[in-house]
This record gives C-alpha cells, structure tokens and sequence, in this order.
C-alpha cells in the first residue's frame, strides 16, 4: 500500500481518491468492506489479462484492466470510509494479491507473444515478470529486516502504466509500441532490483 515518495504517480494518488471516494461511499452503505473489494479488484484484473491478451485483444484489454487496478486504491478508500482504516490483515491481503495480479498482467502478454511464435519478445516479459517479483520481494524482504528499500525507477504503478499503454496503443494499431515497452520495462525492472540491492547494502554497512 505504501509508495516510494519519489515515484512519478504518488502526486496522482490524493486526486483518484477523492474520485473514488463517492464510489467507496456506495460499498460502504452497501455493507461491502476493504478486503471484498481487494478481492474482486484481483480477480477481475486476472480473468481480463488471461482472457483479452491471449486472444490478441489488447486495447480492451488494458481498459478493463484498468479499471479493475483501480480497486487497489478503492480498498482504502472503503476502509477509511467504513472507520476501520488499515488492517494489518488486509495490507497482507493486498501486497499479496497484487502479485497475483501483476503476475496474471504479464502472463497475459506472454501467452500474446507466445501466440504470434513471437519467443524473443514472451522471454523480455518474462523477465518483466521475474524482476518487478523481485522489486517488491526485495522491499518486503528489507521491511522484514528493519531496513528500508524505497529505491528505484519502477514501482509498481509505474510498471503497469507502461504495461498497459503499451499495449492499449498496440491494440490500436501503433506499431512497435509493445515491445518497446517490454524492452523497456524490464531494463527499468532490473535496474531498480540493482538499485534496492545495493541500497540494502549500504544500510548493512552502516550498522
């Protein structure tokens, strides 16, 4: 749930809240809570990319997709709405399930790749796959530590805005974009794995 303060979207996130926030007033008064909305948001965002990307369809893809990314701000926006604020429980529930989301976004595109006997370019998002894990895991697993890692070019958000306008602008017909995107994504992944590696590090040097 928390963001690096230096990343590009954190400025966007006050302003999709209070978008959002009429919204999560319906769930609430709806009796629906956080951790529902963690869940739908998840598997909406699983069965879009297993079932728009494979078949090619990767403009309405990514629009779905976003919507149901959208839940991972709506989550706490119920919460706060609700009273209950922030559970220990439920920033379990959704660090975990955003890796099952991210997971199903870029096993989407591979499965896209794999479709068009395209292999160099399913293996680059493979690895866009393996080292945005390994982002969050390195963060979590300084966390657990006692130490800090909010290093890096590409957080989360910033690894599905790419994702997904790539592949919403090569659905309609720009070329290239995808894979530079790819291309992209995973240079940037790797480099923040390096960067949160190293910044981890230096914290044990200091101790």
């Amino acid at each position: 749930m928390a963001y690096d303060r230096t990343a590009m979207l954190k400025l966007l996130r006050p302003a999709m809240t209070r978008i959002l926030t009429p919204l999560g007033r319906a769930l609430v008064g709806r009796g629906i809570g956080p951790d529902a909305v963690t869940a739908i948001g998840t598997l909406g965002t699983v069965v879009s990319a297993l079932l728009f990307f494979p078949l090619g369809q990767l403009t309405w893809g990514a629009l779905v997709i976003t919507v149901f990314v959208l839940f991972d701000l709506l989550d706490g926006v119920v919460a706060r709405l609700g009273g209950k604020g922030g559970s220990t429980w439920g920033a379990f529930l959704d660090s975990t399930l955003d890796r099952v989301a991210d997971a199903a976004i870029f096993a989407g595109l591979i499965l896209y790749f794999i479709s068009r006997d395209d292999t160099l370019m399913a293996a680059v998002t493979l690895v866009c796959l393996v080292a945005g894990t390994l982002v969050s895991y390195a963060k979590a697993r300084a966390e657990g530590l006692g130490l800090t890692a909010d290093v890096g070019l590409a957080e989360r958000p910033e690894r599905l805005v790419v994702a997904l306008v790539a592949a919403c602008f090569s659905g309609l017909g720009v070329p290239y974009v995808l894979p530079a995107g790819m291309w992209l994504l995973a240079a940037a992944s790797l480099i923040t794995v390096g960067q949160r590696v190293i910044h981890v590090y230096q914290q044990t040097r200091e101790r």
